[in-house]
């Protein structure tokens, strides 16, 4: 950081032409915070980043704070980045403060991928509930897991369709908030996916053939566990990561990563199961009436 501070910083508008300037920022961002690793990609960048209106601040020319908003839906959404040598000092408050007055009367979602304690405090400061919370976690694949095999359980590869849905259905129908989306949405969602694996993707089975559980894997990535209520507590959900940390490994990976809610006990058996904490993801929102 240079000597003149905060006062010789320029603020402008960003675009796609800076994406190597976003890129370095959310590195520099994740590497203090965690969080999120797929938001150094492009997609997901773009996403947050370079929304229908943009203010960045630059110092020479690197770029050390972004912020971005979409008003096309209420609420409007925003997410801002200050990298760690600019923080404490009014940075972020003028980000979050220009992002209130673009949303205008309207509510405004906060998505942060990277969290951190100070950007916490400033939100709640300003008048932001946290609506979401996320724990990211990685897991090194030299040390793999091992777990009995369940008592009359099978497993073998997914295939895409109206078994896999409902036994995704019937896993997550009883958690609060949960809101079904339309099966062939949801299974389009997965064909779609370049990463989707359905090979290393596992479907449990019961001694009388039904579904009791499944895992998805998208690239290295377990992107959704669940375990029917009625199977629940029999070692299946943990049988289904450790085999597909065995798969990862085997098919070359050096680490998987999962996120979980906060509030999701099925945190406790990830973390006995090998992960670490990487970071955290979380959701704010101001509601203005």
């Amino acid at each position: 950081m240079g000597d003149s501070g905060v006062d010789a910083l320029i603020w402008k508008e960003f675009g796609g032409e800076h994406l190597a300037e976003l890129t370095g920022l959310a590195e520099a961002c994740l590497a203090v915070d965690g969080g999120l690793p797929l938001f150094t990609g492009s997609a997901l960048l773009r996403a947050r980043l370079l929304q229908s209106r943009t203010l960045g601040a630059w110092h020479g020319g690197d770029l050390v704070a972004a912020v971005s908003v979409g008003t096309a839906r209420q609420p409007a959404t925003s997410t801002g980045l200050v990298h760690p040598d600019w923080r404490g000092q009014g940075v972020g408050s003028r980000l979050l403060s220009w992002a209130d007055e673009q949303a205008g009367d309207g509510d405004l979602l906060l998505t942060t991928e990277s969290w951190s304690s100070g950007a916490d405090a400033l939100f709640t400061a300003r008048g932001f509930a946290r609506t979401f919370t996320e724990w990211v976690l990685r897991h090194e694949l030299t040390d793999l897991p091992e777990v009995a095999h369940p008592d009359g359980v099978n497993t073998g590869p997914v295939t895409l369709g109206s078994e896999l849905f409902a036994t995704y259905r019937a896993s997550f129908a009883d958690r609060t908030g949960f809101v079904e989306p339309a099966a062939g949405e949801w299974l389009e969602e997965l064909r779609d996916d370049d990463g989707y694996r359905p090979d290393l993707s596992l479907i449990a089975r019961g001694p009388d053939g039904t579904a009791v559980g499944f895992l998805n894997v998208i690239d290295n990535w377990i992107d959704q566990v669940g375990v029917v209520p009625a199977w629940r507590g029999r070692r299946v959900g943990a049988h289904l990561v450790a085999t597909a940390l065995r798969s990862l490994a085997a098919d070359g990976a050096r680490e998987a990563w999962l996120c979980v809610n906060d509030d999701n006990p099925a945190a406790g058996l990830y973390r006995r199961l090998g992960f670490r904490d990487a970071g955290r993801r979380a959701r704010y929102l101001h509601r203005r009436g």
